[in-house]
């Protein structure tokens, strides 16, 4: 993704690790198949933090195995 990549037709879902605890969600967009997007769903005309696919799933893996609890 580059500069002028544009999120604004992003699809974004809410992480299924996000709970019901006032609204601090993360959210994640799909149909990028080298990154992803992500973004606080408090704030969606926000900033966005892109990461390689590599590292989002090595990141998602440590979540379920529990490293950062």
């Amino acid at each position: 993704m580059t500069s002028e990549t544009s999120l604004a037709s992003a699809t974004w879902r809410k992480s299924s690790y996000s709970g019901n605890n006032g609204g601090a969600c993360v959210e994640v967009a799909d149909g990028f198949p080298s990154m992803v997007p992500v973004r606080d769903s408090k704030y969606p005309d926000g900033p966005a933090l892109i990461f390689s696919a590599e590292a989002w799933t090595t990141f998602t893996s440590d979540v379920k195995a529990g490293r950062y609890s």
